[in-house]
């Protein structure tokens, strides 16, 4: 199976590459994970996270998913730039005028903000051709956020947004019909703790 894990990884790392970016201009930064001590490593971190978060269930369902998962495609914005449309998607004029006036900040298990909106959709689309790629293999997957997040604050990826796709061969998906832990159950295990 881990033939076909690293098969399908490239596969769907490629249909990213491939896909369609705003003015031909490809920005964007794609890492395959299919070692199983990386993806623990994420999790865990994950883990350790999630009681800084008004959301700590989800990030330790999304943990459990990151950890049974056999590999992981990461997709990010590799820096901070436009497409050059000056579609004003961004709330600014222009796009010299949303580089010379944007503050750029970073932000703690998320992304350094604002960009350029043609650039965030230049990252679904990738994510979505990379998700069909798996899809059409019939290998299970799920786009996350989390554990992008985490993946880029561990320096698995460097760039300014990450996205991450966990997948996984078993015979009922991970990604669905997840359960995700109450506030009181997270509450209760730390309190034992």
């Amino acid at each position: 199976m881990q033939q076909t894990i690293e098969t399908v990884i490239n596969l769907m790392a490629a249909s990213a590459i491939t896909a369609p970016k705003a003015g031909g201009k490809d920005c964007l930064e794609i890492v395959a994970l299919t070692d199983s001590d990386d993806l623990q490593r994420i999790a865990d971190e994950m883990r350790r996270y999630a009681h800084n978060s008004s959301k700590e269930n989800y990030w330790h369902r999304d943990a459990k998913n990151t950890e049974e998962a056999q590999g992981l495609l990461l997709i990010g914005l590799a820096g901070p730039v436009t497409a050059g449309y000056d579609c004003g998607g961004c709330g600014y004029r222009s796009c010299t005028e949303f580089e010379q006036q944007r503050e750029l900040k970073e932000f703690e298990m998320g992304y350094t903000g604002p960009h350029c909106i043609m650039r965030m959709m230049d990252i679904g689309v990738a994510l979505s051709s990379a998700a069909k790629a798996a899809s059409l293999l019939n290998i299970d997957n799920r786009v996350q956020q989390r554990v992008g997040a985490v993946a880029r604050a561990l320096d698995y990826i460097d760039c300014e947004v990450a996205m991450g796709i966990p997948i996984s061969i078993s015979g009922k998906s991970i990604f669905y019909d997840r359960k995700t832990p109450s506030k009181k159950s997270l509450a209760e295990n730390r309190q034992k703790s």
